[in-house]
């Protein structure tokens, strides 16, 4: 629509949304009055003006029906906010409660970069999220780039989760220059897919974007719940819109120091991912009457290396191969309610039986289109957002090292990211994440001890940042995103916090969630044959 005419219809509401402008001296971020920040009340008053018409949502998304959806307009490049409008796609379920126990809208994101929360409404009816959802509008969305929110494409899907593949832990010289190639091909093929758009995929217009979506939303102020890279986001948010914060949830937070945005900080995930690996060992060495694999971690590891050495030379069912294997089984380290299942399918597939292996390794068809996409938005992001190095040296020199102490994720992650080697600038500057003593209300971070895709020494950096931020710790566990999980301490905390604000002091800490159970063999197979009630 033309500026003169939307204009009209949103320039009274431009004084007011002034208070939305961002804070004075945010380090790192463009100085107030930037023509982004200009673009960004502007945006925001427009936002207001035409609120949110949720409907039905579309058959791709697969929610439930009582998940409502909408789109928000917000623009590119928000130095041109009358320029080129790109849609958000929003999904929501209202507070179930009465009128006099709500308190708005609880705004999420899953982090990523490159994840998908419009998911969020639907666990409304779960026994977690029960109370919340009484008070809440549980508030999904779809960040730019990713879904059905003008998506990003690097690399025809096919191409993307083609299968077998190798996952060499030490590569040779000649998989290294094969890598080479391959980030170079994908850096290329985003710059073509997404032309001079692609510069305007990164987090400070992830955050300017979560502005409009609250004008929208007619929010005086922000509830949020962020995990992983979106906890990130909401702090870059407390600090740019302080005066727009009510309420946020800072779930298994990323380090924000922008010396290690974001190459060191993919140094130290592979090293953590490490040690949570040996947990895994150690606790499947624990259950070697259930699985077989070993009654030590290096038993369990010499009977994983075993079966990716049979992968390589004979890839189940024609399509995993050691890649699929360790993609599988990097789940782990994420979850471990992943445990059992993985375990049980190794042990399986060593004693001749592929089956379970296939079903949680091989690529799913239906699935190579989002995931294609989320990776792209995650390579777009990360890239966009900091210097990178671009010398070949340094990373091989860095992971090299690596390796030999964390072999297990290392080289994955170097080629996951190398493409930001080779990525066309204009690049972001890291933001200084900082708020000073009052200047926005108390913060609830949330971090479990051995989470390995963000170490818990980045949530203890991000709370000595954030002035008044209290700290929850899940100690002695791993899990990653710990946000209405199987903690009752945990969500106990969260739900007291986003229903009356009320936090601990500084830090509180919980006992760990119980190990997943095993599931014996020999009882799964009783079950495929006595009848149910049984």
């Amino acid at each position: 629509m033309r500026a003169a005419a939307r204009y009209g219809a949103a320039g009274s509401l431009i004084l007011s949304a002034l208070a939305a402008a961002p804070a004075a001296g945010a380090p790192g971020a463009p100085g107030p009055g930037s023509p982004e920040d200009r673009g960004t009340v502007v945006a925001a008053a427009r936002a207001v003006a035409a609120g949110v018409a949720f409907g039905a949502c579309p058959a791709e998304e697969d929610l439930p029906p009582t998940v409502e959806c909408a789109a928000v307009r917000v623009p590119l490049d928000y130095a041109d906010p009358w320029g080129r409008q790109i849609r958000i796609a929003v999904s929501r379920v209202r507070a179930t409660g009465e009128p006099s126990v709500r308190q708005g809208a609880l705004l999420y994101n899953p982090g990523g970069p490159g994840g998908s929360g419009m998911y969020f409404p639907a666990l409304a009816g779960e026994p977690e999220w029960k109370r919340i959802a009484e008070a809440y509008d549980l508030v999904g969305y779809a960040p730019r780039g990713v879904g059905r929110s003008a998506p990003l494409s690097c690399q025809h899907p096919a191409e993307f989760t083609k299968a077998p593949t190798a996952a060499p832990v030490h590569p040779s010289a000649a998989e290294k220059r094969q890598g080479l190639a391959r980030a170079r091909a994908y850096a290329q093929g985003c710059a073509r897919n997404a032309g001079p758009a692609l510069r305007h995929y990164h987090t400070l217009n992830n955050v300017r974007d979560l502005e409009v979506l609250r004008a929208a939303l007619g929010e005086r102020r922000l509830t949020f719940l962020g995990a992983s890279y979106g906890a990130y986001l909401g702090a870059l948010y407390a600090m740019t819109f302080p005066d727009r914060v009510r309420r946020m949830v800072l779930d298994s937070p990323v380090d924000p120091d922008p010396a290690k945005i974001w190459y060191r900080n993919n140094l130290e995930q592979s090293l953590a991912f490490e040690s949570r690996w040996a947990d895994f060992r150690a606790w499947v060495a624990g259950h070697h009457a259930t699985y077989g694999l070993g009654t030590t971690p290096r038993q369990v590891q010499a009977a994983y290396d075993r079966a990716r050495t049979l992968l390589a030379e004979n890839p189940a069912d024609g399509a995993v191969g050691p890649g699929q294997l360790q993609a599988a089984f990097a789940r782990t380290v994420y979850n471990d309610l992943y445990w059992p299942r993985r375990a049980l399918a190794l042990s399986a597939y060593l004693k001749g039986d592929p089956r379970q292996l296939v079903k949680q390794a091989k690529p799913r068809a239906s699935a190579a289109a989002e995931e294609e996409n989320g990776n792209a938005v995650y390579t777009a992001v990360q890239c966009n957002d900091a210097p990178w190095p671009t010398d070949w040296g340094v990373w091989d020199r860095d992971n090299t090292a690596l390796a030999r102490r964390a072999p297990f994720e290392t080289w994955a992650n170097v080629w996951m990211n190398l493409p930001c080697a080779y990525w066309q600038p204009p690049r972001q500057r890291p933001v200084d994440v900082r708020t000073g003593p009052g200047e926005v209300p108390p913060l609830l971070i949330l971090a479990a001890e051995r989470d390995a895709a963000t170490p818990y020494a980045g949530a203890l950096r991000l709370q000595q940042r954030l002035a008044g931020s209290v700290l929850v710790t899940e100690r002695d566990a791993g899990t990653h995103g710990i946000s209405g999980g199987d903690n009752a301490c945990v969500n106990g905390h969260m739900e007291a916090y986003l229903l009356t604000g009320r936090t601990p002091v500084r830090r509180a800490s919980c006992a760990p969630h119980p190990q997943p159970d095993p599931v014996s063999l020999e009882r799964r197979a009783v079950e495929r044959v006595l009848p149910p009630a049984v």
